[in-house]
Formats: structure tokens, sequence, C-alpha cells
């Protein structure tokens, strides 16, 4: 009974995680069906692909017991799926509504952090590439590396979002957004380094 109330508080905290951000989203917006849709739903992809990737990285910390109480590779691969999509439509729903004009792009959400988003665009895709192409012995044996890569380009999303989010300039959403940032970073470092520092034999 207790594993059961314990798997699904994490059920209920990783929905939580991630329907509140796009709950805030959906409800500060007037939608209609006309030009402004695309407009309103691509930051949805944003926060959704960017609050699974928060669930990932803190997963790592405890994985050995949320093996425990949960499936996690399905957890993982499902995910995973999700993240990817999203991380094709939120850019592409963008371009689309502004007709792939790339200079309104820079104009409306400027340069800089347009950039850095590219770049951490760039680097989380590596992880998909590897894992369809993990087959192969040379992304097998570099797998942790790719893991690293595409961490590292997650990080740089925290920055591109809390810098242009409409949503995350101010309010509770903000400050959550704030978390979910430094508590990635903590995790990562944790996961990557330190934890592994730790097995290390003496």
């Amino acid at each position: 009974m207790n594993k059961n109330i314990t798997k699904y508080f994490i059920i209920i905290f990783a929905y939580l995680a991630v329907l509140y951000p796009l709950w805030v989203r959906i409800n500060t917006l007037n939608w209609h069906f006309n030009a402004s849709l695309l407009q309103n739903l691509f930051p949805l992809f944003g926060l959704l692909a960017f609050s699974l990737l928060w669930l990932h990285s803190i997963s790592g910390v405890f994985e050995p017991w949320l093996r425990k109480q949960i499936n996690f590779d399905k957890f993982v691969h499902s995910t995973s799926i999700i993240i990817l999509i999203s991380i094709i439509l939120h850019p592409l729903l963008l371009l689309v509504s502004l007709k792939f004009n790339f200079s309104n792009l820079f104009l409306y959400y400027g340069e800089k952090y347009i950039r850095i988003g590219v770049i951490g665009w760039l680097l989380l895709i590596t992880y998909d590439i590897g894992k369809a192409l993990k087959k192969y012995n040379f992304f097998a044996k570099n797998w942790n590396k790719i893991l690293i890569i595409s961490n590292i380009g997650f990080l740089l999303t925290f920055f591109h979002s809390l810098a242009l989010g409409s949503d995350l300039q101010s309010g509770t959403l903000r400050i959550i957004w704030i978390f979910y940032g430094v508590t990635a970073i903590i995790a990562i470092i944790y996961t990557y380094a330190i934890k592994r520092f730790l097995k290390k034999p003496t």
C-alpha cells in the first residue's frame, strides 16, 4: 500500500510540474482561430519541453529509488518522445507564424537569446540523434558524453526561456522557472560529476 501511495504521489507531482506552467500560459491569453493562434501555441511547446526536461534532470539524482517505485525506463522513453515533438514544434510554429521571416524573428525577440536558443536546440537534439544511432559503436561508446552535451543544451534553453518567455517575466511562474533552472543545474552537476566521482574506486 505504501508503495502505491508513493507511486501516485510521484505521478501527481510530475503532472503538476508540467501542467501548471501550461495552465498559466493558457489562462493569460485570448484564444481565437486566426493569425494569433500560432503565436499563442508555440510557447506552450517550449514550456512543455522544458518542464519535462527538468523532470529528467532531477530524476537522474533519484534514479535508483525511482526505479523501485515506477517503470523508470517507460517514463524516460515516453517523455523523450513528447520532448522531441515539442522542441520541433516550438520553433516551427513560431517560424510559420512569422512566414519564415528571420528579420522579424530577431526584431521581435532579440538576437542574443534567439542565438542561445538555437545553440541549446542543436545540443539538445544530439540526444535523439545519438539514441537513434546508438547501435553504432561510436555513439554507444560516447553515450555519456552525448547526455552531457544535451544537458548543456537544456541549461541554455533555461536562459533562453527566462529572457524571452512572456509568461516568465514576473509572477509566480518566474519564481518556479528559476527554481527549475537552479535545481536542474545542481542535479546535472551531481549526476554527471559528483555522483560519478563518488562511484570511483579509491
